[in-house]
């Protein structure tokens, strides 16, 4: 119970008056024109609005303001209220209690919000500022693990900024194609830097920037879905008609593929490299039409010379399984076992053959023939194959390409005897268009013994 002398009408001049009691804290004040409006004066003078009031039987007090705030809501001549006071606050206050709602509850949800709010819009403020280079390696991170090595590499080496020193050859690396887009933030990706992005990138390698646009797409698709990148990035930004026209057309390499009457003064060549593994490989990616990091990676354990197959690491159905025919098992079983790998290589880190491209060049050279890529030389064995007549879906399973028509996708899966019937008689027909004097051994054993010049 509060004494009478706690109690008055609060007017400008009674606030000022009021002080805190002797000995005392702090003194409370009651205004008898507004209930629950009260002011609080401490030792040190400093004086406040209050509200106090119950709500069942617990007691309500919150702080209004300073006691320097209108105490009377102020009003115009109309009587409309013009700004805030003390008694409209106090009157607000206890119209919620008066309706059961606690208004410590509602100031302290009404203060989170607003926290949310500030830390919603810094991490917004964040996000806005993240640039392609900041997902690109997350992005990598979290699909590494469904793709190929060979894959992994494109994408770092067409994102990479360049300048560093070759490790083969003198002078430094060029930036990769999607190197331009690094810095940009990704909410500045849109159709209108892709289409400039990639009529530039064309002008100068075409191949390129078609493949590295392939990439990207992944990449924007993949972004558009994580919750962090989504709000920042449109899923679609690529596929606008100014972007679409701006892709290089994929064409295939004219001319890279070897032709029969080319075939004897490239193994020519390649036989008479100084390097066995060098050579076998280059032989053997002509007469399987293995994916040029297919065979690079072929195990010792993926080799059965007592049945005569090879199991291949697929990139499209994770592994296949094709003929070890006679002369490419004679290449093989005469390669140095000096770890894990079929092509191995005592100067690189991984201990495999990494890139066959060098030598494959002087064997060109030395036999005046055109460029030829290494893929070349498998799109060279689908083509030679037909000199034998040998089915399309044979070579296709051979080389691994994905099914095309309904009955190769779904009922044609062609025993190794029978891939074997085909393979040799390919194989046979371009080492006799070769020139190259070979004779299998009678009975298939391990290894296999032949005799070849």
């Amino acid at each position: 119970m509060v004494s009478d002398a706690s109690r008055f009408e609060f007017t400008r001049e009674r606030i000022e008056r009021a002080a805190c009691a002797p000995g005392m804290s702090q003194s409370l004040y009651w205004d008898t024109r507004q209930p629950g409006l009260g002011l609080r004066v401490t030792r040190g003078g400093k004086k406040t609005f209050i509200f106090e009031s119950r709500l069942g039987r617990q007691t309500v007090r919150m702080t209004i303001g300073p006691a320097s705030m209108p105490i009377r809501v102020p009003r115009d001549k109309k009587g409309n209220p013009t700004g805030p006071g003390a008694d409209g606050e106090a009157l607000r206050l206890l119209n919620m209690i008066r309706t059961g709602v606690d208004p410590r509850a509602v100031r302290d949800a009404s203060i989170e919000a607003a926290r949310v709010q500030r830390v919603e819009a810094a991490e917004q403020a964040a996000r806005d500022d993240v640039a392609v280079g900041d997902a690109w390696p997350v992005y990598l991170a979290a699909r590494s693990a469904k793709w190929s090595p060979r894959t992994l590499l494109d994408h770092q080496r067409l994102a990479a900024p360049g300048g560093e020193e070759r490790k083969r050859g003198e002078g430094v690396t060029v930036a990769g194609p999607l190197a331009a887009l690094m810095p940009l933030r990704l909410a500045e990706l849109d159709a209108e830097w892709l289409t400039g992005w990639l009529e530039a990138e064309t002008a100068t390698r075409p191949t390129s920037a078609a493949h590295a646009f392939r990439l990207l797409r992944g990449f924007i698709r993949w972004a558009a879905e994580h919750p962090t990148y989504k709000a920042l990035i449109g899923a679609d930004v690529y596929r606008s008609k100014a972007v679409t026209e701006a892709v290089p057309s994929s064409r295939s390499r004219e001319g890279d593929c070897l032709q029969r009457e080319q075939l004897a003064p490239w193994f020519k060549a390649v036989r008479e490299l100084t390097n066995p593994v060098q050579a076998a490989y280059l032989q053997a990616v002509l007469l399987t039409g293995a994916r040029r990091e297919e065979l690079a990676r072929l195990r010792w354990q993926d080799v059965d010379f007592k049945w005569g197959s090879l199991t291949i690491a697929d990139k499209v159905e994770d592994q296949r399984v094709i003929p070890l025919t006679p002369y490419v098992s004679h290449l093989l079983a005469g390669l140095p076992r000096r770890n894990e790998w079929v092509f191995s290589s005592p100067t690189a880190e991984d201990g495999r053959i990494q890139e066959p491209r060098m030598p494959h060049d002087r064997v060109l050279k030395a036999s005046g023939l055109p460029h030829v890529t290494i893929h070349g030389l498998r799109r060279s064995f689908g083509t030679l194959c037909e000199w034998v007549e040998m089915p399309s879906g044979i070579a296709a399973q051979i080389m691994g390409h994905k099914p095309s028509a309904l009955a190769e996708k779904h009922y044609r899966r062609r025993p190794l005897d029978l891939l074997r019937l085909w393979h040799t008689k390919a194989e046979a027909w371009m080492l006799e268009q070769a020139g190259v004097p070979f004779k299998p051994a009678a009975v298939w054993s391990s290894p296999v013994r032949a005799v070849a010049a």
